[in-house]
């Protein structure tokens, strides 16, 4: 048995670290009124992160659980039933078919930039051909991590790099009372990817990479591929645990796989090729199923133009418009295979060798 490695953390805060930490919440003025009140809760958060309160609502798992007695957190428990319901309405043939469209940029008009970003232009091109073939569209807009109140997706937590069976479907990291971590929109976007019969990624590129609001939900999908649907098997996140059940042997579950998808990335100087395989790849692994060789595009936008000008020259790319209405097309071609039975995927029921 493998040791479980220590000695990382940083130690806790002390009260006063955990004080002016809190107070950056209430600097504005205007909670002067409420000082001797924002005092009470403080006291309240210091004594819920000393005794590492993460899920103060509890009840016992029950049956259908490895440990029924475990006291499993009443906010995963509702993520979880509200996944599984999705679920089934995703496998019943009478459900209409519903397509999750991902927009990926993080600007939007309603934060410091000022204007619409064109991923959100590209997507609404892309959402027109969904009406007119009567399939649900569900528009999972990422840029309201910039602009919304209280909207984060917190960080994947690397739980899976100890043992498998630590990374939990769904998440069990968040929400962590104790840590001032709540309020995670991953509980509510595994519900929206389970219900989707069909995925349609659309972003730019950021530095040669994934815009950060999308990468966050990349990370925190990870349990989706391989996660264990039991965190009492596991005790919660007993790492020792997890270890022993992963080496005794891990069937590495794809919650999300036979689902179809669609991506498209653009750019304006580098990386959309390399952005759009990586995507690609990433949807591939999770067991997803591509909608062919017009629902994969990677294209260059406004090459080496100014920025200020950017809407204009999408305006103008009128190829460009009409190959992201193809993407669409080709996700409505292949929800219609799919849901019919007739959606080839060779080498589908092959068992990895080596299973990761």
């Amino acid at each position: 048995m493998p040791d479980v490695r220590k000695g990382q953390a940083p130690p806790p805060l002390d009260r006063d670290a955990f004080r002016t930490r809190f107070a950056q919440s209430f600097v504005d003025p205007a909670f002067a009124v409420e000082k001797d009140a924002i005092a009470r809760l403080e006291t309240i958060a210091w004594h819920a992160y000393e005794k590492g309160r993460k899920a103060p609502l509890t009840h016992a798992a029950g049956p259908g659980f490895v440990d029924p007695d475990y006291k499993l957190s009443d906010e995963w428990r509702a993520t979880r039933d509200r996944i599984a319901a999705a679920q089934v309405r995703q496998r019943d043939p009478a459900a209409p078919s519903r397509v999750l469209v991902v927009i990926g940029a993080a600007r939007n008009d309603g934060t410091c930039p000022g204007e619409i970003s064109k991923t959100f232009r590209l997507a609404t091109w892309a959402g027109e051909i969904f009406a007119r073939a009567s399939i649900a569209t569900d528009v999972l807009d990422l840029s309201t991590l910039t602009s919304g109140y209280g909207e984060r997706i917190f960080p994947c937590k690397g739980c899976v790099s100890t043992a498998m069976p630590l990374c939990h479907w769904p998440c069990s990291c968040y929400p962590n009372h104790a840590l001032d971590q709540t309020g995670d929109r991953m509980a509510d976007i595994y519900e929206r990817w389970a219900a989707a019969h069909a995925v349609m990624i659309l972003t730019p590129v950021y530095w040669y990479q994934a815009p950060s609001v999308l990468k966050l939900m990349i990370d925190r999908l990870v349990c989706a591929d391989g996660g264990n649907p039991d965190p009492t098997s596991t005790a919660g996140k007993n790492p020792a645990k997890a270890k022993a059940l992963e080496l005794d042997g891990w069937s590495y579950p794809q919650h999300l796989a036979g689902r179809v998808y669609g991506v498209v990335v653009h750019g304006d100087v580098a990386g959309t090729e390399t952005l759009r395989r990586t995507l690609c790849d990433w949807l591939d692994w999770m067991g997803l199923i591509d909608a062919g060789f017009n629902a994969r595009i990677d294209r260059m936008l406004g090459y080496y133009e100014p920025y200020a000008t950017s809407h204009e020259a999408l305006d103008r790319d009128t190829g460009l418009q009409e190959e992201v209405r193809n993407v669409a097309r080709a996700l409505v071609d292949a929800v219609r295979e799919l849901r019919a039975g007739r959606l080839s995927h060779p080498g589908s029921e092959l068992r990895p060798p080596r299973p990761k």
